[in-house]
């Protein structure tokens, strides 16, 4: 028998598997017989719930949380036709598909994973609410107004009332704080759903944040990986974009999708008047003090919060430039002179990297390990499947990658990623022990479950080498490793060690601090404290306290805070998350009931 048609009998069995647990599995839910979904599922088994049951992003693990989940969320969900999308595959001992069902509100999709024909993992994600379809597709604007009328009003008209109204005479619904990427994404989803928002950037121009950094700074993560929604980069986008570039794109999206975008504008404080049931925000815009009392209120200002910023005794004294990395402006002023940079993660190699370019004497303080991991081997092992031209011409789109990989519940996601790294391990050795025979400190996390994990956790302890690390092991960049700074002197700094490094620039590469640092800013401590840390799973791992979350904190989803949101992320995650947020808020406007089950308790406040 050929291995043809052994993989066509396969995907048959698949397929009237997975045709046949779904056909259970509506019967159980809509007879609302719990025990009778319950013996659907294996002993080990995870439902991720994007909004259909929960009115949050919430992974069930195990059947006790399924069965405490389907009790609390069921009778209002009532969902129905449950209906395989396309051909089940069969994966080893793991049938796999796609399918798609119907809650009392809304329009769902979801990817589901069988092992012996009973569920090991399954996603559900709300897609459209049923009354509230977005105008695209078979639903888009006419844009024309045929016939005669006197009062007509033009596309460029209806534009400039709505920027003249929207904030003065007409509240908006909801305010972003943020103007980057994620501002961005989530503004078009909201404005295609027709929820009113005003997003607020202090920058002068939509894509400043990407032009004021350090001229070097370039995406890390391959195109395929960082579409916005909507509007894919072109086809002849570069694999790897300039920041300028990105820029750029920023600012024309922000007018091709009609944003109302305030740039130039600073939050200056903002309070929930619970009275009122809403949010009083003031903003300064263009010098002008105006009051904004939106009813949701969203932080955007990105996944790595306010910029963590240390203190040594001395520092004061310094006689050179002291800067963290966010406020760096690139290599050009410093030819010849003699730079630090303190941390090792993807700033640190970036600006040492421009630095020895422009002919810097450059020395990188390494003081804890960091992950490393080389730009082709990440995409070639780890993210071509889902991410790549390949996978395009595979019939994975966008939409799909991110369904795929969203369908991975966090607990097992360390399983799914360690073959790949390991597969990189193997692949780059000479060049890993180039890197540690010059020194540096490696590791591929805790667990060996490699960058991803460590970016969810933690949000730092990573490099994607585009070349720095070949001058870190040739010592062009000069390493110091396992120390710290003692103190900062005139000229110098002095280390750990007790050895002494001259130095006419200090650039801090040391991250930043939680999210709800600008809710501690902007609102207060005390709200900050309620709505706890952002970012991280509770994985008990360096830099990830536990208990175990399950999901990452307080992020697309609903917090300790009422109207108060978080968004953030890369651009994946941006463009993907930001979707199920609009769909929250946009259910919120529109009077829809929405139960959320599950709010995560806080844990850590920072």
């Amino acid at each position: 028998m050929s291995e043809t048609h052994t993989q066509a009998q396969a995907q048959q069995t698949a397929t009237a598997t997975v045709q046949g647990w779904l056909s259970d599995f509506d019967q159980a839910l809509q007879a609302q017989d719990i025990q009778g979904v319950l013996a659907l599922f294996n002993e080990e088994c995870y439902w991720r719930d994007f909004l259909t049951f929960t009115w949050n992003l919430k992974t069930c693990e195990g059947k006790d949380a399924i069965q405490a989940m389907l009790n609390a969320t069921l009778e209002n969900a009532r969902p129905s036709n449950w209906q395989l999308e396309g051909e089940a595959t069969q994966n080893g001992d793991v049938a796999e598909a796609w399918f798609t069902f119907e809650t009392a509100v809304a329009k769902g999709k979801g990817y589901l994973r069988l092992k012996e024909g009973k569920c090991w993992t399954l996603l559900t994600t709300m897609q459209s609410l049923h009354d509230f379809p977005e105008p695209r597709n078979h639903h888009r604007p006419k844009g024309a107004e045929h016939g005669a009328n006197k009062q007509r009003e033009t596309w460029l008209e209806s534009r400039e009332r709505e920027e003249a109204e929207l904030g003065y005479t007409q509240q908006p619904y909801c305010v972003v704080i943020g103007g980057g990427q994620g501002g961005i994404g989530l503004g078009a989803r909201l404005k295609q759903m027709g929820v009113p928002t005003i997003i607020i950037e202090r920058n002068e121009r939509a894509g400043d944040s990407w032009r004021n950094r350090y001229k070097s700074l370039c995406l890390h993560d391959p195109v395929w990986y960082d579409h916005l929604p909507y509007i894919p980069f072109p086809e002849n986008w570069p694999v790897f974009a300039p920041k300028d570039k990105v820029g750029d794109w920023l600012e024309m999206y922000t007018k091709v999708m009609e944003l109302n975008y305030w740039s130039s504008t600073e939050c200056q404080n903002a309070h929930f008047d619970e009275a009122a049931g809403e949010w009083v925000v003031n903003v300064k815009r263009n010098g002008e003090a105006i009051t904004l009392r939106p009813k949701q209120l969203v932080m955007a200002t990105g996944m790595s919060g306010m910029a963590n910023v240390p203190t040594f005794p001395g520092a004061e004294s310094f006689a050179g430039e002291l800067q963290h990395s966010s406020q760096h402006p690139g290599p050009d002023a410093y030819n010849g002179k003699k730079c630090v940079i303190v941390g090792s993660n993807n700033s640190a190699h970036d600006i040492a990297a421009a630095l020895w370019e422009h002919d810097a004497d450059v020395t990188m303080l390494q003081r804890s390990s960091t992950h490393i991991v080389k730009s082709d081997s990440l995409m070639e092992e780890v993210l071509g499947p889902l991410y790549s031209e390949e996978a395009v011409a595979g019939g994975v789109t966008t939409e799909k990658a991110d369904l795929i990989f969203a369908s991975i519940p966090y607990k097992v996601l360390p399983d799914f990623q360690r073959p790949a790294f390991e597969a990189i391990k193997q692949r780059d050795a000479e060049f890993y022990q180039k890197l540690e025979d010059a020194g540096f400190l490696l590791d591929f996390g805790d667990d060996d479950s490699g960058l991803f994990l460590k970016y969810l956790r933690r949000g730092s302890g990573y490099y994607i080498d585009v070349g720095a690390c070949d001058l870190v092991a040739n010592g062009d960049i000069k390493l110091r490793s396992g120390v710290g700074i003692e103190r900062i002197n005139p000229h110098s700094i002095t280390l750990t060690d007790g050895s002494e490094l001259e130095a006419d620039l200090i650039v801090y590469a040391t991250g930043y601090g939680s999210m709800n640092g600008w809710a501690a800013r902007l609102i207060s401590q005390e709200v900050a404290d309620k709505v706890g840390k952002c970012w991280g799973l509770g994985s008990d791992t360096t830099k990830d306290p536990g208990p175990w979350e399950g999901e990452l904190r307080n992020m697309w989803k609903p917090t300790q805070q009422e109207a108060l949101w978080f968004h953030g992320g890369n651009l994946h995650q941006s463009r993907h998350y930001s979707h199920y947020l609009a769909l929250q808020l946009k259910a919120r406007m529109e009077g829809l009931e929405t139960p959320v089950y599950g709010l995560q308790p806080v844990h850590h406040t920072s």
